[in-house]
């Protein structure tokens, strides 16, 4: 689009319309509302809250109380929460046996939460790092993760969520070819209204710290390699839009950018190479460097925060993954159930 020849100065004031708030408000150009926001929430096995040290403000919840929080989601007006889970060390083996225990913590929350407040989604995350004891995404064997095996544990873990109720799954193993394969287990389980987010661009990031706090995985240990074998390089871009092809080729119905803030360059090409529902995620690490500027006095958190959800939806995000959810919601105003 051409940018129309501008009147010289004095004629044109850019300041004019800056003047005010009420008109600062009647000109802005992007607007984040309470529906934009997905809340990224942990749930654990036990009962009560317990909280993140590395996350000021976040907590472990219960089954009873994820229940709560799905309720106050929707009083709130956030459409839907992504849940996480932490699981105690000593259930954990290399193979992350109990990702697809129909009885653990991530389908008792599902149904606790969609008994509590139905009008919400649930989004669980298709992954094997929460319940290994290596702390990787899939099997490993002689240090290698395993393509086609992962795949395979990450379809039973993902049927089982389906059954427990959840309304969209959303791979964040890298793993090439799954989301084709998850697609075709949902259509072949009478699932095909099950919606699929795919973690298509998923970079292998420092900002993931607090968030392995939080649920508790494991350190990768030494002989285990790393993550950058199947989450991407930070550099790369006209990878991400590889990935992003294949995976809406597959059926992902939705797909994301994880980290977000360091990545708003890849949500706006996205965005403007597929015309797709495209989410980013404020990960741990983007969520604990503002709350620890706040405490300290550094920044404004209420303006950061705001300032940084702005941000994503500028880049042409369609939504936001965030632990600030519940808190903008509040800022944002208050919401009129229909």
């Amino acid at each position: 689009m051409t940018t129309p020849p501008l009147a010289p100065y004095p004629h044109t004031r850019l300041r004019r319309v800056r003047q005010s708030d009420w008109v600062r408000r009647l000109v802005r150009e992007t607007e984040v509302r309470p529906s934009d926001l997905i809340w990224s929430m942990v749930v654990h096995e036990g009962e009560g809250t317990i909280p993140v040290a590395s996350m000021p403000g976040v907590e472990r919840l219960s089954v009873k109380e994820a229940a709560k929080a799905a309720v106050r989601a929707r009083d709130l007006g956030i459409p839907a929460i992504a849940i996480f889970p932490h699981i105690d060390g000593s259930r954990k083996d290399a193979a992350g046996s109990i990702a697809a225990d129909p009885d653990g913590v991530i389908p008792r929350a599902v149904k606790a939460m969609k008994d509590a407040a139905p009008e919400v989604g649930i989004m669980c995350d298709v992954a094997l790092d929460p319940f290994t004891d290596h702390g990787h995404d899939g099997v490993v064997e002689g240090g290698k993760i395993l393509n086609d095996p992962t795949i395979d544990r990450l379809i039973e873990q993902g049927l089982m969520q389906a059954e427990a109720g959840a309304d969209i799954l959303a791979p964040s193993d890298m793993m090439d070819g799954r989301i084709g394969r998850l697609r075709a287990a949902l259509e072949g389980a009478n699932h095909q209204d099950v919606m699929i987010m795919s973690y298509a661009a998923k970079y292998a990031s420092a900002f993931y710290g607090p968030y392995r706090d939080a649920i508790g995985s494991a350190k990768l240990s030494a002989g285990q390699g790393d993550k950058k074998t199947y989450q991407m390089d930070p550099a790369n871009t006209e990878e991400a839009i590889r990935e992003v092809a294949m995976d809406i080729a597959e059926g992902a119905d939705m797909v994301m950018v994880k980290p977000g803030m360091p990545y708003l360059d890849i949500v706006r090409r996205i965005v403007d190479e597929f015309r797709m529902p495209t989410y980013a995620f404020q990960v741990s690490g983007e969520y604990a460097m503002i709350m620890a500027a706040a405490q300290n006095g550094w920044i404004d958190k209420d303006r950061a925060i705001l300032e940084s959800l702005t941000a994503f939806k500028r880049a042409g995000a369609a939504g936001i993954i965030t632990y600030f959810a519940p808190w903008a919601a509040e800022k944002l105003g208050a919401y009129s159930p229909p």
